[in-house]
């Protein structure tokens, strides 16, 4: 499902489908928005190519600047955000949300959760406005120590 902002052409983001074809956009958007965190290469080829996962980018003139995906476990009516990011340039714009919006209405019937870093308060600010709740924290979660904020929403 394509999506445009704007009628007219490549002047705005569009949010499409992602594929293994945008492994490397993938790598350099994991390398410049999460510089201790970013996923190593088998990673990345897994969410781009593995089955039960949604992958979802934001493109802008040709570009990737903007990526979901979320891990779906349809027997545990579940679904985990695995990654969400936006480049620099790009943040404030709203393209966070549009992208978290996309991808809960392909994930609606399922309970979604996802983990963020205590000090990302811009993000934590964005999944509290859209409905998520705070559930947990994992100590020590990412490489530096830092903890984990678990976040979950409900079908409404």
């Amino acid at each position: 499902m394509v999506v445009k902002s704007s009628s007219i052409p490549g002047s705005q983001p569009i949010i499409e489908p992602a594929t293994w074809r945008d492994l490397n956009a993938l790598r350099h958007l994991e390398q410049v928005c999460f510089p201790k965190d970013a996923w190593p290469l088998w990673d990345l080829i897994g969410v781009l190519t593995l089955p039960n996962v949604l992958r979802l980018k934001a493109v802008e003139k040709g570009r990737m600047i903007g990526f979901i995906a979320a891990d779906i476990k349809p027997h545990e009516q579940m679904a985990w955000i695995a990654t969400i990011g936006v480049l620099p340039d790009f943040q404030g714009r709203g393209l966070g949300r549009a992208l978290l919006n996309r991808c809960e209405q392909h994930l609606e019937p399922f309970i979604i959760r996802l983990n963020v870093r205590t000090s990302n308060q811009n993000a934590i600010q964005l999944y509290l406005a859209s409905g998520y709740q705070k559930v947990g924290v994992w100590p020590d979660y990412y490489s530096d120590g830092e903890e984990a904020l678990v976040m979950e929403k409900k079908p409404s």
